[in-house]
């Protein structure tokens, strides 16, 4: 049953010392999306990117190998998986024998494609290979500077504004300042979000307000970016629309939801592999 009672988060849990894909908690996307008034037909495309910084496991002679993995997760699965529950299936492989990297690899794709109900896409990464989820320099303009009043700490879509001008314009706007909290525990998450989009000049002030709004906002990452993509296409209107959330890693873990409207392979943020410094 996919419940609070049956949900890891929150309780006291001991950590497991053999391989038990069981562990895995799945939560069906369609709860949050009834919410947000989403039938079967989506107005967006898009990945669940996750990082995994904490794999091991032993080879055939029981020495313990390390390495850091990349899942990609399509949104279209038919769930999201709790992260405590993922935290603690990839160690119950911490004394699990593996033959081979691709042995360990066809584990994890076959054990979290069950789980997400839809097909798990994983790159394993030996520590000298993960340079390639290193920090780098981000795209677009960061609004954090705005001056602005806050007196809305729940979502609020009114305050987002565009200007009277109807031009097009293909416009990053990114900002450190979203914080969302934990449905189950309400310990806070911290993230850097991109908007990209094609479409009338977005108020910056305005999307600042937005994104602050869910300071107390209790939600998963995924079904809050899915939330803000809506809230930003219902009130905006853009041609193209593009929301990009990196969030702070926990326990070994960080979650990175991105939707999307533009075509495949238009949005900048779309191969943007890119470690915020919080993660």
């Amino acid at each position: 049953m996919n419940d609070k009672i049956n949900n890891p988060l929150g309780q006291t849990t001991a950590y497991p010392d053999h391989y038990d894909p069981s562990l895995l908690f799945s939560i069906p996307r369609a709860q949050a999306r009834q919410q947000l008034l989403l039938g079967d037909g989506l107005p967006f495309r898009g990945q669940d990117l996750w990082s995994f910084y904490e794999l091991s496991w032993l080879n055939a002679k029981g020495k313990p190998q390390v390495a850091m993995a990349e899942l990609g997760v399509d949104c279209l699965s038919q769930s999201i998986v709790e992260s405590k529950s993922l935290k603690l299936y990839l160690n119950s492989l911490n004394q699990q024998c593996f033959d081979s990297r691709e042995h360990l690899k066809d584990t994890l794709m076959r054990d979290l494609s069950t789980a997400f109900g839809g097909q798990a896409c994983i790159n394993l990464y030996s520590l000298s290979e993960g340079k390639g989820l290193c920090m780098g320099p981000l795209l677009g303009n960061c609004i954090d500077q705005e001056d602005i009043a806050v007196e809305h700490y729940l979502p609020q879509p009114d305050l987002l504004q565009i200007y009277g001008s109807q031009q097009s314009e293909n416009v990053i706007l990114y900002t450190h300042l979203l914080k969302t909290n934990c449905p189950i525990t309400g310990q806070p998450d911290w993230a850097t979000v991109f908007v990209e989009y094609t479409g009338p000049s977005i108020i910056a002030e305005s999307l600042l307000a937005y994104c602050i709004s869910f300071r107390n906002h209790q939600d998963y990452h995924e079904h809050c970016v899915e939330r803000m993509f809506c809230d930003i296409s219902n009130r905006c209107h853009p041609e193209r629309l593009s929301v990009y959330a990196r969030y702070t890693r926990r326990g070994g873990l960080d979650i990175n939801p991105f939707r999307t409207n533009y075509p495949d392979n238009e949005s900048s943020l779309e191969e943007l592999r890119l470690r915020i410094t919080r993660q």
